[in-house]
């Protein structure tokens, strides 16, 4: 028996002030922000929730934004790098937008891919390539229309403290296809046209340290909760450790740690993330679990207003 995910559903990562980071992935990125929530597990702490218009699986990042935290470092069992993909012909387009808002970039090329790659305000990361696969995003915003805008992941390039463990895990578990090995970098590939593209670093990353600027985690899409149940026990029977269904509200997840020490995370595509808010407002109000809804005013005043300006 074999199993193939359909590709990345998010990253989650950790950063620093939660007013810069919406300037950053709102503001210059372009992305809409689709959902204002609190770390179910500290509700001090706002989780914010970024993607295409519709907060599609495979265009969602999420963070957990702490003012003041420590800095991460970025090393083995992380994502090392998070890949946004545009529409062919945009990358003219967002060379000039980074430079007016002052982001420096850097040009790189990989497996025959022109890349744009650059970091957030808090050291997270980045990188934008062009390609024909992927829905157009019609979210516009600030003038990134939807010609041009993020469609959502192109994939991730992976540290791992053991990659030849990692490489046989997107391929045995996972189910990702090898398709290209370049210098220090082998590519795989899962079956969905977005999110789909899995970068792994041939030799050993030391252990990276969680913190400000760090990938936290990396989801793979369940289609829904009978899928997610047959993940769990088809990962299970190759030795992984498997947490219980976890209940996030707009998705239902399950964790592993592999061997090279990244944490993956399979998470359901339904219910998603307008099943407590219209289409239309996602994202302009502060939504609450019912565990937090009686703390409210509380939540509210120690988390601080937010806006996507």
């Amino acid at each position: 028996m074999s199993r193939k995910t359909m590709g990345i559903h998010h990253i989650t990562a950790i950063v620093g002030h939660p007013q810069e980071n919406v300037d950053f992935y709102a503001g210059v990125l372009g992305l809409r922000l689709v959902k204002k929530t609190v770390n179910f597990d500290d509700p001090g702490t706002y989780h914010l929730y970024f993607g295409n218009e519709g907060g599609k699986p495979g265009t969602i990042i999420t963070f957990f934004p702490w003012a003041g935290a420590h800095k991460g470092k970025i090393g083995g069992g992380q994502v090392g790098v998070t890949s946004y993909v545009v529409p062919r012909g945009a990358m003219e387009f967002w060379e000039e937008r980074l430079e007016r808002h002052n982001v420096s970039f850097r040009k790189t090329k990989r497996f025959g891919e022109q890349y744009l790659q650059f970091d957030d305000p808090h050291g997270l990361q980045l990188e934008i390539v062009e390609r024909e696969e992927g829905d157009i995003n019609t979210w516009s915003s600030g003038g990134v229309t939807s010609d041009v805008a993020i469609k959502g992941f192109g994939g991730a390039t992976l540290f791992s403290t053991r990659p030849e463990k990692t490489a046989k895990l997107l391929v045995e578990t996972m189910g990702l296809e090898l398709i290209a090995e370049e210098g220090d970098m082998v590519r795989y590939r899962s079956t969905a046209d977005i999110g789909n593209i899995i970068d792994l670093k041939r030799s050993p990353v030391a252990r990276g340290s969680m913190g400000v600027g760090t990938v936290h985690h990396i989801a793979w899409r369940a289609s829904d909760d009978e899928d997610q149940l047959a993940w769990k026990a088809f990962v299970e029977n190759f030795g992984y450790r498997v947490t219980p269904v976890q209940d996030r509200n707009y998705f239902n997840a399950i964790y592993f740690r592999e061997q090279g020490e990244l944490l993956f995370e399979i998470a359901t595509d339904p219910p998603g993330f307008s099943h407590d808010e219209t289409h239309e407002t996602m994202g302009k109000n502060l939504m609450l679990p019912q565990q937090y809804e009686a703390h409210r005013g509380l939540i509210e005043e120690n988390l601080g207003k937010l806006e996507v300006r």
